[in-house]
């Protein structure tokens, strides 16, 4: 008997073997094959004009079988993540890791907590990658209207965030460039970030912020922070993916007295340990609020230890110890 493809299947199948195609043709990468044929499949037609006649034809049959209206939002995003996926395994650099499905749907329930009560708000990623973190986000907030602006130093990447996008019909703004520099972003209410971990290579940059290294390479993740604060509104929202250790480093007292001085602590949910690799690289969900004159920090911070998110009996104790909270800090 014949097996059924479900719909995330029959996307995947149709971006891969056209990207190999494609790959072949034009003796390019994976990833950027990727963004060629999502290009094409968006504007419904073969862009690439030096394509032999017998691939354009194998192409515009592939392209035909494939009626994008028949399928979700969050097909097309799971089909695309999914071949992102596999040319970034062919082609491994470590800031290329995409942040896993169930964190950006559970970082999409924390925002709805705390962003209750507007109907719409601008929501900025200073690392979007390939999109996947806010388009996740965007389909699993429906009742929101969303205004996104994305920054990415990777051009590969921002045009697969780019085709991304606009496979699942989301307007984001992108920018290239890298985003430690000055961005033309006005503030926004909410940031969300799997923050690059690591040390930032340009020193006469850092030096302009109040974050950086005293000595040597300062670190990203920590001007990012930085970054991030200065481009969101007072009272504003910044949700990160922080490494574990994010105040233990020699760096770490810098960025506590920065934090106190220009930000409330929400909230700190560590992930499981299941979902990385070894323990060192574990890490958490921090949320902070941008400070307001009126707005006073939270009785007391959130800290939660995540069980694994598979769990249900776990995961529905702590989504109860959540919901409590929210309740006994509606005044923030």
């Amino acid at each position: 008997m014949k097996q059924t493809l479900t719909p995330v299947e029959l996307l995947f199948k149709t971006f891969n073997e056209t990207t190999e195609l494609l790959m072949n043709e034009l003796d390019c990468t994976y990833l950027e094959a990727l963004a060629e044929t999502g290009e094409n499949i968006f504007q419904d037609k073969v862009l690439q004009e030096e394509l032999s006649e017998m691939a354009k034809k194998r192409l515009e049959k592939y392209y035909n079988d494939l009626s994008c209206n028949s399928y979700s939002k969050e097909d097309m995003r799971k089909a695309f993540q999914l071949a992102c996926l596999k040319g970034m395994r062919e082609n491994v650099q470590p800031n290329h890791q995409m942040t896993p499905d169930s964190i950006g749907i559970f970082l999409s329930f924390l925002m709805n907590k705390f962003m209750e009560g507007k109907n719409s708000f601008t929501l900025l990623d200073p690392a979007i990658g390939t999109g996947n973190l806010v388009t996740t986000m965007i389909n699993y907030l429906p009742n929101y209207d969303i205004v996104a602006y994305g920054v990415d130093v990777d051009d590969v990447l921002i045009r697969l965030a780019y085709v991304s996008a606009n496979l699942q019909e989301h307007p984001i703004q992108l920018d290239c460039q890298d985003s430690l520099g000055p961005l033309l972003i006005d503030p926004v209410d909410a940031v969300v970030c799997d923050l690059p971990v690591g040390y930032y290579p340009d020193d006469v940059r850092a030096s302009e912020y109040d974050l950086k290294a005293d000595q040597g390479h300062s670190y990203a993740h920590h001007l990012f922070i930085e970054k991030s604060c200065e481009h969101t509104v007072d009272g504003g929202y910044l949700f990160f993916i922080v490494p574990n250790n994010l105040f233990e480093s020699p760096e770490a007292p810098k960025l506590h007295s920065y934090i106190k001085k220009h930000l409330h602590i929400q909230a700190l949910l560590q992930l499981p340990d299941s979902m990385f690799k070894n323990k060192e690289a574990g890490k958490s969900i921090l949320v902070l609020q941008k400070q307001k004159e009126g707005v006073k920090p939270p009785k007391e911070v959130l800290l939660v230890n995540m069980p694994s998110l598979t769990n249900k009996q776990q995961m529905e104790v702590i989504m109860g110890k959540i919901n409590l909270w929210f309740e006994e800090n509606k005044a923030l």
